[in-house]
Order: C-alpha cells, then structure tokens, then sequence
C-alpha cells in the first residue's frame, strides 16, 4: 500500500504535468501566429538575437525560483527548435 504522504504529493506533481501541457499548448498556439506573422512578411522562421535575449531573462527567472538556470535554458532550446521548425513548415507551405 502507497503511504497517503506520497500519494498526495505524486498528486500535487500530476496536477503541476497538466497544468504544464496546458500553457505549453497555449504558448505554441501563440507561437503558431508568430510563425504566419512571419511567413506573411517574409521575416525569417528563427530570430537569434530574440532567443538569446529569452534564455538569458529565463536563467535569470529560474535562479530566483531556485531552479537550475542551465536546465532551464536545456528547456527552452528544446522548445526554441520546435518552434523553428514549425515556423519553417509554415514558411514553405505558403510558398
């Protein structure tokens, strides 16, 4: 039998996982208009002086939240790839 303590706090993490889809969801429904924005002014899919400027405010938002900056920088160049890649499938559907 799972002690009541770890299934409250195995709760807490599901409830945290979900919450995290759902803003990643919102965040790429976000970037998806970023991407037509760009395509329709023929502006490129990536943007690396944007994505510099974003890792270095999310390291610095990660040390105050006592979370690891260069995991927190892992994260958004994971996610930053995703986002080109959708933005140049974009791109090259409108041509």
């Amino acid at each position: 039998m799972t002690h009541p303590e770890l299934l409250r706090l195995r709760d807490s993490i599901d409830n945290i996982d979900a919450a995290l889809i759902h803003m990643l969801a919102e965040r790429f429904k976000c970037t998806q208009a970023v991407g037509e924005f760009k395509a329709a002014h023929n502006f490129p899919p990536a943007d690396p002086s944007r994505e510099a400027a974003q890792i270095a405010r999310l390291r610095k938002l990660a040390e105050d939240a006592k979370l690891d900056p260069d995991f927190a920088e892992k994260f958004l160049n994971f996610i930053v790839k995703e986002v080109i890649r959708h933005h140049e499938a974009i791109a090259k559907n409108r041509i």
